[in-house]
């Protein structure tokens, strides 16, 4: 791929300079301006396809967020074109649906890994090889979300590519594949679904940079099938302050 003559990545119309080395990623390029809010002095650097970057700074250190679009590919390119700008340390923001009943909408669920039922891992790893989160940040998120005095659940979320083949999995051709796997994931203590940590996390242990994620739980389809209290939850800011607290706890270890 032909990047311009400045080094300005081909997806993310980022170059050198213009990101700090932590990065806040969350899917919708809406949102990067209610997270660039908790910067100082924050500023709209690049704003090109799904991807917008704002990058301002905490406790005096340089410091990003970059939407990723939505699901794995579009969150491979941002994180592949980040690093190659100088960013180390990525959190995702973004939101999921519950799965254990035990996760109820607008807590908070922090990924230690990621089942990799979705396709774009499968061309940077081999099926073995396990999404994991960088543990460094897993803590920092952890200690951020007691000290914000959130619920917040740790363990393993769910990545698929399809949107609809969770929500309607009886209609799909492969509804026997969905269901099974689905049943599978339950009785594994699976605590949420999601589109993109899989293939951040994947791509980051190739690139040996350190990658967490922290979700928004919208709400639980699981809870609602039981007839248990669901309501639907939109506010990202408890996962977003959360997020922005992490960072500071990492800039200043």
């Amino acid at each position: 791929m032909k990047y311009s003559d400045d080094g300005t990545q081909y997806h993310i119309g980022l170059k050198e300079g213009d990101v700090g080395e932590y990065v806040i990623l969350p899917g919708d390029p809406k949102r990067c301006a209610k997270i660039a809010a908790y910067f100082d002095d924050a500023k709209l650097v690049a704003d090109r396809r799904e991807f917008t970057t704002y990058t301002g700074f905490l406790n005096g250190v340089k410091v990003s967020v970059t939407s990723t679009g939505i699901g794995g590919p579009s969150a491979a390119i941002a994180l592949e074109e980040l690093v190659k700008v100088g960013a180390k340390y990525f959190i995702r923001v973004g939101t999921c649906g519950g799965m254990d009943t035990d996760v109820k909408s607008g807590d908070l669920v922090i990924a230690t890994g990621a089942i990799r039922m979705e396709g774009t891992t499968k061309e940077y790893a081999p099926i073995e090889f396990p999404a994991v989160a960088d543990y460094e940040i897993v803590t920092a998120l952890i200690n951020s979300a007691k000290k914000l005095s959130l619920p917040y659940h740790v363990g393993v979320v769910e990545c698929k590519d399809s949107f609809y083949g969770q929500h309607s999995p009886e209609k799909m051709p492969v509804s026997y594949e969905l269901l099974n796997k689905w049943d599978a994931w339950l009785k594994l203590g699976c605590l949420a679904s999601e589109m993109e940590s899989a293939a951040l996390f994947v791509v980051g242990s190739y690139l040996r940079v350190k990658v967490g994620s922290i979700f928004l739980v919208v709400a639980n389809q699981e809870r609602e099938k039981l007839g248990l209290e669901n309501p639907v939850v939109h506010d990202t800011d408890s996962a977003i302050k959360t997020a922005v607290e992490a960072i500071k706890e990492l800039i200043a270890h």
